[in-house]
Formats: structure tokens, sequence, C-alpha cells
């Protein structure tokens, strides 16, 4: 086993659970990341060395960057979720408390899950083209730490603001308009906001939602309609699944794989790999 650690993992969290972390993996190979990139390389490196099992210790940027490294192996994915907010664990039921998920390791147990791709690199639970690729893009480390959730409010305040991108959303059997649009591997968002009703990790199908605009109120109305779970029956959003699909538009549109900024469109998704995980024994993913 080897075990990936991200020391910072920009969570107070990671820094207390250090000595947890430490007397968990007692004999295992204790790595830690020190920037962009590690991560994935220390992940690959393990798999080709015979790693039946890397866990990650991070938040979902890690989880993302290890599961990278281990795309065409057999090595399964553990997680240990010490980041900020750990969707990833969260969809697949992976305890929040140190101890229960690093039960769920050592128990052995492991599920297949759908890891998606874009334009060949992979992503774990969310893509996003335009809106919150743009607040990820423009919302800096300094205005984070000041002012914590509210800075991507601003930043989101500032982008409504502008003349919203042309977006084009192709799946080879239909053609899709909007001005910004979220890709789902999973049903949550942020902390267990459900995003894509119908999502399963392991079912094979992008769950796809487009937005057709981006003013102020109309932001307003689709996160209030994510609060109450209605936001699939508004007018101006579609909902929908596929297996691929070419996201593009005339002008420079950001986007994110896992909350990382990964260039701009033109961008093609599409189920790429499956990846082994450690995940709750006689659990359904999803709780279903």
């Amino acid at each position: 086993m080897t075990v990936i650690m991200n020391p910072s993992a920009h969570s107070e969290r990671a820094q207390r659970s250090l000595d947890a972390i430490r007397r968990f993996v007692a004999g295992a190979d204790l790595q830690f990341t020190t920037g962009p990139g590690d991560a994935r390389r220390m992940a690959a490196e393990a798999a080709r060395a015979g790693a039946e099992v890397v866990v990650a210790c991070g938040g979902d940027g890690t989880v993302s960057e290890v599961a990278n490294g281990l795309v065409g192996t057999t090595t399964a994915l553990g997680v240990m979720p010490i980041g900020t907010m750990n969707v990833f664990s969260k969809e697949l039921d992976i305890p929040a408390d140190l101890d229960a998920a690093w039960q769920v390791i050592a128990s052995g147990g492991v599920r297949e899950i759908d890891l998606p791709e874009a334009n060949g690199a992979h992503f774990i639970q969310l893509a996003g083209v335009g809106l919150d690729a743009q607040v990820v893009k423009e919302t800096t480390w300094e205005s984070k730490k000041r002012l914590g959730p509210l800075s991507y409010i601003i930043s989101a305040a500032q982008i409504a603001s502008r003349v919203p991108p042309a977006l084009r959303v192709d799946t080879g059997g239909a053609v899709h308009e909007g001005s910004f649009v979220l890709i789902g591997n999973g049903r949550y968002y942020g902390s267990k906001l459900v995003l894509f009703p119908n999502a399963r990790p392991d079912d094979g199908k992008l769950d796809v939602l487009v937005f057709k605009n981006l003013g102020y109120l109309d932001i307003a109305r689709y996160v209030g309609g994510v609060l109450i779970g209605h936001h699939t029956d508004l007018a101006d959003v579609e909902y929908f699944q596929t297996s691929e699909m070419e996201v593009t538009s005339a002008a420079p549109v950001p986007v994110e794989l896992d909350g990382e900024l990964f260039g701009d469109v033109p961008v093609r998704f599409r189920m790429g790999a499956r990846l082994r995980v450690c995940a709750p024994q006689g659990r359904i993913l999803n709780g279903e």
C-alpha cells in the first residue's frame, strides 16, 4: 500500500489529522506532495511498482490527481477525506470520520466506478464550462483566505454583469445551447447539494445540465431551484444524460475539472475508463 498525503489540503483538518494518518498507515509507504502533479506521478509510480491500493489523503483535488495516476491499472483507490468539501467521499458513502474511513480501506471492499475524461484528462466528480470555471479562474487565493466562501459569490456577481458566452453542446444526436454547462459523474456539487438527481458514478453515463441564462436573477433562480430540488424543472435549464459530447464556443471559455482549471473550449467529454475504489461493503452507490 502507498499513502499519498497533501499536507496542506487547504484545511486545518489536514494538519490536525497528520498524527492520526501516521498511526493508521504504519508500515505503508507514506509520501507527501509538494505541488501540483505530484500526487498523479506518485500514484502512477506506486501502481507500476505493484501497489494493490494507493490511498489519497486530502481533498477532492488530491483524490482526482491520484485517480488520474491509476488510470489503466488494477490498483484500487483509497480515500482518507481531509479536504474542505470531500464531495467524492460523500458520493461513495466513505465516512468523514478518519477511523471509519480507514476501516473501509482495511476491509478490502472494492467497487468499480466510471472515470470520465475531458480532452484526455480524467475527472472523478464534476466538470464545468463557463460560469463555475470562470469563478475558479478569477477568485484569488488571497481573496479565498480573506473572505472564505463569500469570495466565490463576489466573483460570480462580477461575472453575471457581463455578456454571457454562447456555448454549443453537441451529443452527436442533438445540439443544445446555453450560457454555462455542468457535467457530473455523481449527484453532488459542492457540499451535499443534489445537482444531478439521476446520476450514478457507475452507470456509464455523463449527467449534463445546460443553463440558458446568466444574469443576477437567473443565477438566483438556479440556486433557489437547486436548494429545493426543482432546478431541473426550470424552463431555461436542460438536464440529460449522454456517453459523449463536445462543447464549443466562438470565444475562449474556461473549463474546470474537479475544481481545477483545465484550459478553454473546445472540449470533448466521454466515458473513458473505470476505476477501482475502496468503498463501504454492503452498500449501494448513492445510498440506493
